[in-house]
C-alpha cells in the first residue's frame, strides 16, 4: 500500500512538474523575439542625412566666376541707364502741374496768351485770339473770366494728328464765358513776344501796363494787322496757374489768386472734341 501511495506520488510530482516545465517552456517559445539594431546603423543614419545636406546646400562660385557675374550686371546696369537717357532726352519739353500764364496785347490789338514752364523758358502754348484786349479787360471787369477753346480731332492718321499734342493744335474755336468769339490761331514766339515775355518776367503775379517801343511796326505786324502806330503801350497781367490733365484730349489752367478781394478769377479750357 505504500509503495503505491509512493508510486502516485511520485507520478503527480512528476506530472506536476512536467507540466510546469511545459508551461515554462511554451511561454518561451511564444514570446515575440526582441530585435536588436545593428551596431552601425546609427553611423549609416548620419551618413545619409550628411549626403542629403550636401546635395541641397548650393555650391559657392569661385572669384573667377564672381567677377564674371559682376561684370555682366554692371554691363547690363549700364545699358539700361543708356537706352533711359535717349529715350528722356527725346521727350518733348511739356508744361507741369504749376505753369505761369501771361496775358497781353496792345491797346488796340488781340489778346496773346502764353504758358510756360518756368519765368525763363520759351513757351509751350502762345495763341492770339480774335477777341481784342479791351473787350477781355471789360470782360475781367466783372470778376469771372471763363475762356474755352476747341478744336476737332482729326480722323485721318495720315496727317500725323494722331501723335499731336493738345497745346500743339494749330486752331481753336473761341469761347469767353459762354459767348463766341472767332477763333484763335497757335503762334510761334518770335521776337516782339519773347521782348514782351522778357520784360515781365522778374513779375511773379500782377497787371500794368508796358510802354511801347520806337518801332512803327510793332503794333500792326505783332498784332496781327488790328494794332496801333509806333509807341503804342503793351497791357499785360501775369499769374501763376494750376494745370489739370482729364485727359488726351483735355486741359484746364486755373488761375492760383493768393488774395482773391476784387481779384478777377480766370480760368483755360482746352478740349479737343
Amino acid at each position: 500500500m505504500k509503495t503505491v501511495m509512493a508510486k502516485s506520488s511520485e507520478d503527480l510530482s512528476s506530472k506536476r512538474h512536467f507540466h510546469w516545465t511545459n508551461k515554462v517552456s511554451n511561454e518561451d517559445e511564444e514570446a515575440p523575439p526582441t530585435l536588436k539594431p545593428p551596431l552601425n546603423c546609427g553611423e549609416d543614419e548620419k551618413k545619409k542625412e550628411n549626403n542629403k545636406a550636401s546635395t541641397l546646400e548650393p555650391v559657392a562660385p569661385t572669384p573667377g566666376q564672381r567677377r564674371k557675374l559682376q561684370a555682366i550686371a554692371v554691363s547690363r546696369l549700364r545699358s539700361v541707364l543708356t537706352v533711359f537717357s535717349k529715350n528722356r532726352s527725346q521727350l518733348p519739353l511739356g508744361l507741369g502741374p504749376k505753369v505761369i500764364g501771361t496775358l497781353f496785347g496792345y491797346r488796340r490789338g488781340h489778346v496773346h496768351f502764353a504758358f510756360q514752364k518756368d519765368a525763363s523758358s520759351q513757351p509751350a502754348f502762345l495763341i492770339e485770339l480774335a477777341t481784342p484786349i479791351s473787350g477781355l479787360v471789360r470782360e475781367m471787369a466783372s470778376g469771372l473770366v471763363r475762356i474755352a477753346l476747341e478744336c476737332d480731332k482729326e480722323e485721318d492718321k495720315a496727317k500725323g494728328a494722331a501723335g499731336r499734342r493738345l497745346v500743339e493744335e494749330p486752331v481753336w474755336r473761341t469761347y469767353c464765358n459762354g459767348k463766341k468769339c472767332g477763333f484763335a490761331t497757335r503762334r510761334e514766339c518770335g521776337p516782339k513776344e519773347w521782348k514782351i515775355l522778357k520784360a515781365v518776367e522778374p513779375i511773379s503775379m500782377g497787371a500794368g501796363v508796358l510802354p511801347g517801343g520806337g518801332d512803327g511796326e510793332e503794333g500792326g505786324e505783332a498784332e496781327g494787322g488790328c494794332g496801333g502806330g509806333g509807341g503804342e503801350e503793351v497791357m499785360y497781367m501775369r499769374a501763376k496757374f494750376e494745370r489739370v490733365v482729364g485727359s488726351r484730349d483735355s486741359e484746364a489752367f486755373y488761375m492760383m489768386n493768393p488774395d482773391s478781394n476784387g481779384a478777377p478769377e480766370l480760368s483755360v479750357y482746352l478740349l479737343r472734341v
